[in-house]
């Protein structure tokens, strides 16, 4: 089972490499991670994707405690919260092709942020079931480069998470 972890650290140079270091060295696999700083520039919020069972979400949890940076580990899975990812996509886009991509773009709410002689970059946002459908719907067109960022995630409610 996927599980998505909100973890508080100090906002300190290393931190990263130190939370990253410890899922290599006991074999947990990250599918996603992303990190940037919160309400307080003193505090980074890292939201991290891991697949595992009860068990290796426990021991991971543990291990992230034992590190000096790490304030708080919340397993965020079974409580209610919004995600998002972003992509940023460059279409192959002829001059006869760019008013169904444009189409595409509306149904899924994203935006062109750049244009080309040949190609459209598109911007989108949403969860990781929308961002897989923009992506196969203009899969036909010749996607020529993708990036992709993964889930940042808030728990929602009055909730904090430094608390």
């Amino acid at each position: 089972m996927r599980h998505v972890l909100s973890v508080m650290v100090e906002n300190q140079a290393g931190v990263l490499t130190r939370v990253a270091g410890m899922f290599s060295r006991r074999g947990y696999n990250i599918e996603s991670l992303t990190v940037g700083t919160t309400e307080n520039p003193k505090i980074s919020r890292m939201t991290i994707v891991v697949e595992g069972d009860a068990h290796v979400i426990e021991q991971v949890a543990k291990q992230l405690h034992k590190l000096i940076e790490v304030i708080k580990v919340s397993d965020i899975t079974k409580e209610e919260y919004i995600d998002r990812e972003l992509v940023l996509i460059k279409v192959h886009a002829e001059l006869s092709q760019r008013g169904e991509i444009m189409q595409i773009v509306d149904i899924f709410r994203a935006r062109i942020v750049d244009l080309g002689a040949k190609s459209l970059v598109v911007e989108a946002t949403g969860d990781q079931g929308k961002i897989s459908a923009i992506e196969a719907s203009l899969k036909p067109f010749g996607i020529k480069e993708m990036v992709r960022c993964g889930k940042v995630a808030m728990v929602r409610g009055v909730k904090s998470k430094v608390e």
